[in-house]
Parts: C-alpha cells; structure tokens; sequence
C-alpha cells in the first residue's frame, strides 16, 4: 500500500511538473509574439508614415511642415509606447521629461543604449529636432518623415550646425546623442563634437538626460530574435544642465565623463 502510495505521488508530481513547463512554454510564446508584433506593427506604421510624408514634404513648406511630422511622431510614439506596456512587454518612467516640455531652447543629450531611446523622448516632448544619422535621413524608410519633421543630420558639417542653431534661436530643442550611434558593451564611445559646438555658437544650455534600462534588446550588436525577459523597464532622468561651454574640445571630454560617472553610480545602485 505505501509503495502504491509513493508510486502515485511521483507519478502526479511529473504530471504536474510538465504541466509547469507547458504553461512557462507558453507564457513565452506569448511574450515572444507579443514583443515581435509589436515591432513589426512599429515597421509598418513607420513605412506608412513615409509613403503619406513624402508629398506632404511638397505640399507644405517651413514651420507648418515642421508641426505635422513633429505632431504625428510625438502621437504616434506615445501610442506605441503605450501599447508595450499595456501588453506588458514594458514599463516606462518617462515623468523626468515632463518638465522638459516648454522650457524653452535646450540641447537636450542623452546616452544612447538602445532603439527606443528617440521613441521615448519624442513620445513626451511634441517640438524636438532629433539629431539622425544622414544615413536614416537619406534613406526610403526614415527619409520623408524625418524631412517632413526638420530633423537634423549628424554628420556636423557647417550646414547642420546651423540649421540646430536656426532651430534653437525659434525656440525649439534638439535632441542629440553625443556618441552619434548606440552604445557597443559596456562603456559609452567617443563623443562628437558637434552638440559643444552648437551650444558654443548659440549660448543655449545643455540638458542632459541619462536612459537607464534593464535590458540589452534592440541594443547595438544585440541579435534581433533573441527574447529579452519581460517586461522590460525603462526609465530616463534628467542629469546635470551645463552652460554654453567656451571650449567644446575640452567640454566634450567633461560631457563624456560626466555621463559615465553617472552611469555607472546607476549600476551600482541598481
């Protein structure tokens, strides 16, 4: 009778650790769906959105231009982020960036971990000349709306320079990622000049913003189809504001080291 006893717990116990398993299988199937549909609901919105830029980009010129694709990127990346965390794919502490919304001309400089780092910023501020790649500003998918939206190459010849000075002498802000690409490992890359320079010419501050998340997805040379754990967290805060420096060399070496410091007390305290 006790052999038979022991013989059927361990029989239920296997039933119900496979039953565990089934149910953890399919808990990620769920996440592994959820977070690549999302994406790909992301590509297609995006490419959308260009097909309907481009004759926006001849049919209106200047400022009225420039409110559209900046209003339809803040509407659209607020609504995608929101869609993420009702999913449950992520959480986003974005509150930092409120008081951000007109305050006025600002380079606002952030770090550069991952792909959604420009989505979260648009999401909360609706006048933002993001700083881009010429490559995303030249290309099929990005081109038309980043046109449309008076986006500003990173590429830092005199002609973009003066179109983010342009831009903070009307009282708009510019979002700007110093290492000009995502983050590779652990350290932050060289910073560019150009953010030093563009403050130095205009006399407008720099604000920076410090992005801290708890994942490496969508991170550079991170593989696209490996499921991170979710939810993912993301969270911005606001850092220190310097002045206009009178040395970008130099001051570049301080923004650089200033971010790292502060990063790195961030995951230590993490």
């Amino acid at each position: 009778m006790k052999g038979r006893f022991q013989f059927w717990k361990l029989y239920d116990g296997h039933i119900l650790e496979g039953q565990t398993r089934f149910l953890v299988y399919l808990r990620h199937l769920r996440e592994y769906l959820m977070l690549y549909a999302g994406l790909a609901l992301l590509g297609i919105a995006c490419l959308s959105w260009a097909l309907v830029a481009f004759p926006l980009n001849l049919l209106f010129k200047g400022a009225r231009g420039i409110w559209i694709g900046r209003r339809v990127a803040n509407l659209w990346f607020y609504f995608y982020l929101s869609v993420l965390r009702l999913s449950g794919a992520a959480h986003f502490d974005l509150r930092a960036l409120d008081t951000l919304r007109g305050a006025g001309s600002l380079i606002i400089a952030a770090n550069h971990p991952g792909l959604l780092d420009a989505p979260m910023v648009l999401s909360r501020l609706p006048n933002v000349a993001c700083v881009l790649k010429s490559s995303l500003i030249d290309s099929v998918f990005w081109g038309a709306a980043a046109r449309l939206a008076g986006y500003i190459r990173n590429d830092w010849f005199i002609g973009s320079v003066k179109l983010a000075v342009e831009e903070l002498q009307r009282g708009g802000q510019i979002l700007v990622f110093p290492e000009g690409t995502r983050t590779e490992g652990k350290s932050l890359g060289e910073f560019r000049l150009g953010p030093a320079y563009v403050s130095s010419r205009s006399g407008f501050p720099i604000q920076t913003i410090l992005i801290e998340q708890d994942t490496n997805f969508l991170g550079k040379g991170q593989p696209l189809l490996k499921r991170p754990d979710l939810p993912m967290h993301f969270r911005i805060r606001l850092g220190k504001r310097f002045d206009s420096p009178e040395d970008p060399r130099t001051f570049t070496i301080t923004l650089r080291d200033y971010f790292e410091s502060e990063l790195h007390a961030a995951s230590l305290g993490a």
